[in-house]
């Protein structure tokens, strides 16, 4: 009853009304504000935060972090350009839930639950890659909810995709710094199982919002 209560706009990918204004009486390349708004949306963009958080919590080589972050970074900027460019919307409630989901997966992995369950474990490249693509699409249907003009897309788009990259290194040098002094601790390796269990309560905390804004929406 609660999650019926609560469910709403707040619960998809919303557009503050005040930059949604602006950017629909502009016309033409303006990079400023879309570096701007790609930063605003991915350093205030908790799933994705969480995401970024489960990629890199297990993760201690610098050559590794970078690796899965630029495969998460093809992704998405990936189908966030397209998306936009071809005007593929999906459901923002829908495209939520499976970030959500994507968080919930992370957790999971680094609980190792993926061989003690089923046996099996999963490419963990090839699924950043993937959730990579799906977080995009979100950043697609936020874009499109702006109904941009058309005079200077390409520009734009380009831009807002710099500035998304510029807020995900922002709070991927937050994650790192504040894990590197966690690491540290000896209540690290003993913290670290609930710490992930709590991401993946988040993740399904996440799913089900989205889920609930869909159906009563």
């Amino acid at each position: 009853m609660l999650l019926l209560s609560l469910a709403g706009d707040a619960f998809a990918h919303a557009v503050a009304e005040g930059d949604k204004g602006y950017i629909q009486e502009i016309s033409g390349a303006h990079p400023i504000p879309f570096m701007y708004l790609g930063a605003k949306h991915m350093a205030t963009g908790y799933d994705h935060i969480l995401f970024l958080l489960g990629v890199i919590f297990f993760l201690y080589r610098l050559k590794d972090i970078a690796l899965y972050v630029t495969l998460f970074a093809i992704g998405h900027s990936t189908t966030m350009l397209l998306g936009v460019y071809f005007n593929i919307g999906i459901n923002s409630y829908l495209i939520d839930a499976v970030i959500g989901l994507s968080v919930v997966y992370k957790a999971m992995d680094n609980l190792g639950a993926f061989q003690r369950w089923f046996g099996f474990q999963p490419d963990t490249k090839a699924a950043t890659l993937i959730f990579g693509l799906f977080h995009g699409f979100g950043l697609a249907s936020k874009i499109i909810d702006y109904d941009i003009s058309p005079d200077g897309l390409v520009p734009n788009l380009l831009a807002f995709n710099v500035g998304v990259e510029i807020g995900q290194l922002m709070a991927l040098g937050a994650i790192l710094i504040a894990m590197g002094f966690w690491r540290r601790t000896v209540s690290f390796w003993r913290h670290a199982y609930t710490a992930n269990v709590a991401m993946m309560c988040a993740g399904f905390i996440l799913i089900g919002y989205q889920l609930t804004g869909y159906f009563v929406t």
